[in-house]
């Protein structure tokens, strides 16, 4: 399972809502393991330009790098130039107008007994959701995920480090 983060070249912290989602990967690595399956992130900037704000964050994922590769673009997790010149980069399977050249999504390969690798899966957008443990728990409370009145719906997440602390209840 490859997630795309969105961290581009020369920016300092990776997205908010992907930083959202990685905070879920964690306590799944070993289970994910125990079934022979691998996840990692990969993210369209130089591996040292991330490499900082990983260890802020204090995660521990495998993360790589698509930088000087046509990775990301190939499977959607990057606008293409030619697209992004035009400013219409193919995203969820259509052409849409998108306001950043990296997008997040989610891609799954299998390697076959002969190591050929097909890719099987994909999906972006709030096809991502069910990637957010956080949401099943907000989805039980009767305010729900309480996002109706925002401008974007995940605009009231922020880097797990960047919250006000509040008193314990």
């Amino acid at each position: 399972i490859v997630y795309h983060f969105m961290f581009g070249p020369g920016w300092d912290e990776g997205c908010r809502g992907c930083s959202y989602v990685a905070d879920h990967f964690a306590g799944m690595l070993p289970h994910l393991q125990a079934r022979d399956v691998a996840l990692v992130a990969v993210s369209h900037a130089p591996l040292k330009e991330f490499q900082p704000f990983q260890r802020r964050m204090g995660w521990r994922f495998p993360w790589f790098s698509s930088h000087g590769s046509s990775f990301n673009p190939d499977f959607n997790g990057s606008g293409k130039a030619a697209q992004i010149e035009k400013k219409k980069v193919e995203y969820n399977y259509r052409l849409r107008e998108v306001p950043m050249e990296e997008m997040p999504g989610l891609s799954v390969f299998i390697r076959n007994d002969v190591g050929e690798i097909f890719h099987t899966y994909s999906s972006y957008s709030r096809g991502l959701d069910l990637l957010i443990g956080t949401y099943n728990y907000l989805d039980l409370v009767p305010k729900g995920r309480d996002e109706e009145k925002l401008e974007q719906s995940m605009q009231w997440v922020r880097h797990h480090d960047r919250y006000e602390a509040k008193a314990a209840v």
